[in-house]
């Protein structure tokens, strides 16, 4: 977890539109966003890389991946990791779905 990813979390779970047909209401988001944050181990970036994305707010994911020798880079939006200029080895851009059949 970085500090631009917290930024972006921390803005969602207050979105209530986005919520329209949750169970959970804010307060509740608030526990569940922290929690899941309680989990997660903070990565300080100290080298951008910039790989080039189609979008160029999803390029700190790589950066996070690579500073944080992670295994994964889990998103649904695997289409604008498809051909970054940079290529990294050290990982892989996974959805969701298939994290959880691996484990």
């Amino acid at each position: 977890m970085g500090n631009t990813l917290f930024l972006e979390y921390e803005d969602l779970i207050t979105r209530d539109e986005l919520f329209a047909t949750c169970k959970l209401n804010s307060k509740e988001r608030n526990i569940l966003l922290d929690s899941f944050l309680s989990t997660c181990q903070w990565i300080t970036v100290y080298y951008s890389w910039r790989p080039n994305l189609r979008d160029e707010a999803d390029n700190h994911l790589v950066e996070l991946a690579v500073a944080g020798n992670a295994d994964y880079l889990v998103t649904k939006n695997r289409k604008d990791f498809q051909y970054p200029e940079l290529h990294f080895n050290e990982f892989q851009v996974i959805d969701p779905i298939t994290l959880l059949k691996e484990e």
